[in-house]
């Protein structure tokens, strides 16, 4: 689990992630492993997957048993080499 959580943040001096930690942002699924399935095609590409029942970003919760809630609490994450907008602008 570390590999996909801890171990990357720390890599990339993400500080304040990667770990259920108060103070922390996070972002957690809950699923269930024999029930996740894919169902995008090659001609269909567009299909949504299911087994997923809770999402919860930065401790909003997101998705609510299958269903959005409406709520958009994401993010950018911006790394140690982040130096701002080109120009010092917003992004066009």
């Amino acid at each position: 689990m570390r590999r996909m959580t801890s171990f990357p943040a720390t890599n990339l001096g993400i500080k304040g992630r990667g770990v259920l930690r108060d103070g922390y942002y996070a972002d957690v699924v809950v699923f269930d492993p024999a029930k996740i399935q894919d169902h995008a095609t090659f001609e269909k590409p567009q299909q949504l997957s299911t087994g997923v029942r809770d999402v919860f970003i930065n401790g909003t919760q997101v998705l609510k048993n299958g269903e959005h809630t409406g709520a958009k609490p994401g993010r950018f994450v911006r790394g140690p080499g982040w130096a701002g907008w080109p120009g010092g602008g917003a992004c066009k």
